[in-house]
């Protein structure tokens, strides 16, 4: 326990030195935040009961997941695997798996940390309030991010080299961001869009979210959280399965 302890708090210096994971999983969101709730955050969104800011809060608190998931998890552990790094550790009292673990927790720590100063920001701030359930909120937000983060080790067992992995990354990331209903609320999105957010796993995670975040609750949304479910198991079977240490 004593070396995983190490193993992780300097993995976790690592993260922090990084300052894509502060501009991207931090800054990113709560400037959208910002500018959002600055701009429109009283007004009713679309067609639905929240507002601007009750809506944007809860897509914009995905983004750490989305950051962390398939920028964080796949770069590092396919850069070790590259660098021989995997190799190295796989006979020492520091095994792979441990760093594994490692990675894991600091990429969602990390996540925890923006989504709290967010919300910080958002109910000191702007006197955001959450009319649903919050516990029940809480845990589909962790549900999305271990369904995230199982797609980002799939990411990382499938992909052998640094070169795939940032094309597939790329392709996953962006898509995720921008279509997802995170950078652009899902409410001012056109049809053709909203589709497309409708079978993207963050999407599905962020539906879910919004269910349990308004009065509406999670009744009529059991499908989303059985996709998150499904998504979890599957993908990080996979990922364990077909994980390589070089």
């Amino acid at each position: 326990m004593k070396r995983f302890l190490k193993l992780y708090s300097i993995e976790q210096k690592l993260f922090f030195r990084t300052p894509d994971a502060f501009l991207f999983g931090i800054c990113m969101p709560l400037v959208a935040l910002i500018l959002i709730a600055v701009i429109a955050g009283g007004k009713t969104a679309g067609n639905t009961d929240m507002t601007y800011l009750e809506t944007s809060f809860v897509a914009l608190s995905a983004v750490g997941i989305c950051c962390y998931a398939f920028m964080s998890i796949p770069i590092v552990l396919v850069d070790y695997r590259d660098k021989k790094i995997l190799k190295h550790l796989y006979c020492s009292p520091c095994s792979p798996f441990k760093l594994l673990m490692a990675d894991v927790m600091c990429s969602g720590i990390m996540s925890v940390i923006s989504v709290i100063i967010l919300t910080l920001v958002a109910c000191l701030g702007f006197g955001y309030r959450m009319s649903g359930n919050v516990f029940a909120y809480i845990g589909c937000w962790f549900l999305t991010l271990v369904s995230m983060f199982s797609i980002g080790l799939l990411i990382a067992s499938l992909c052998k080299t640094s070169k795939s992995m940032g094309i597939v990354t790329t392709i996953v990331y962006f898509p995720m961001l921008l279509f997802s209903g995170t950078s652009i609320p899902y409410e001012v999105l056109p049809g053709g869009m909203q589709k497309i957010a409708n079978v993207l796993p963050l999407g599905v995670g962020i539906r879910l979210m919004k269910a349990v975040s308004s009065s509406a609750g999670i009744a009529g949304h059991v499908h989303e959280l059985i996709i998150l479910v499904v998504i979890a198991v599957v993908c990080g079977g996979i990922a364990v399965k077909t994980f390589k240490w070089e």
